[in-house]
């Protein structure tokens, strides 16, 4: 039975990281999974937002969810750990609080916004591919061993905190990103920092203090051998590859590890090409050599 949907591809991956939705509309098809898109989505109030005005917050994440509801999915489905993680927080709320699920929709259909009846679930595409029958699907479309490539995981820290709220793995033992990696056919390179923050959170406000945090993983991942690392959150793409010279700067060192998205990473092993993976979008670019163990063209954009 074909698995459904709402698509909810988030911020980044909508304008400066298309390479992202890309990947997944791509290896959604090779998994025989609809994605339906939602009109009119915006930002689900992350960050700066969810700080700064909580209750705006609270009603973008009820204008998607509720788009998410009409779309007769019970999934909403995220590729970013801050999208998930927002999008959960303000699910639990209205749905554990009746008034409160009141009072939102009441201001949501009074602007003429449809409201939310609290029936969906939000889960981001790392889960729904790492077990279970999302899990068999992936190994059975793995058409194209990654054998010889050493990848590094770096989960970032929304995806695995707070536990409770996310609820999917131990945060301080995570095997999710190991388990699809192996079932690629490549090497899962383990190391400490990859459940540290990436820094983005502070890097506008506090950059030295954010490099620090990025220089750890980078710095890790390169000593261990690895020949990629691959995130499920495009704003860790962001920083470990757009901010990867500045952190070797920082460093005193020379990180030249390209940073492959999960979807991009599952792509590859199911047999999709360069073009639709779109690596060329990426700041630290690939070399032959990880083009080889990816078993990519030798040319960019064929």
């Amino acid at each position: 039975m074909q698995e459904r949907y709402a698509y909810y591809p988030g911020c980044l991956a909508s304008l400066s990281q298309k390479e992202l939705d890309s990947s997944t509309r791509a290896i959604a098809a090779k998994l025989d999974v609809e994605l339906i898109d939602m009109p009119s989505v915006t930002c689900c109030g992350a960050g700066d937002i969810h700080e700064a005005k909580p209750d705006y917050h609270l009603h973008l994440s009820a204008r998607i969810l509720g788009q998410a509801e009409r779309s007769g999915a019970e999934v909403l489905l995220t590729i970013c750990n801050v999208c998930t993680l927002n999008l959960r927080q303000a699910n639990s709320k209205l749905q554990n609080d009746p008034a409160e699920l009141a009072r939102v929709n009441d201001n949501l259909k009074a602007t003429g916004i449809g409201g939310y009846n609290g029936g969906v679930d939000v889960r981001h595409l790392l889960w729904e591919v790492s077990q279970g029958e999302g899990y068999d699907r992936f190994k059975s479309v793995a058409t194209r061993s990654l054998e010889g490539l050493k990848v590094a995981p770096f989960y970032g820290c929304q995806i695995l905190r707070p536990a409770k709220m996310l609820g999917f793995e131990d945060p301080d033992r995570p095997q999710s990103l190991e388990r699809l990696i192996e079932a690629c056919g490549a090497e899962a390179i383990d190391y400490p920092a990859k459940i540290k923050c990436c820094g983005f959170p502070i890097v506008l406000a506090r950059e030295q203090v954010a490099l620090g945090e990025l220089v750890q993983p980078l710095q890790q991942a390169t000593e261990a051998g690895a020949d990629v690392m691959v995130t499920p959150c495009p704003l860790c793409h962001l920083s470990l590859d757009a901010w990867q010279k500045k952190a070797s700067d920082h460093a005193g060192a020379d990180f030249k590890i390209p940073v492959l998205h999960l979807a991009q990473l599952l792509g590859a092993a199911a047999g999709l090409d360069e073009q639709t993976l779109k690596f060329r979008r990426h700041i630290t670019r690939l070399d032959d050599s990880v083009k080889g163990k990816l078993r990519l063209p030798s040319v960019v954009g064929r």
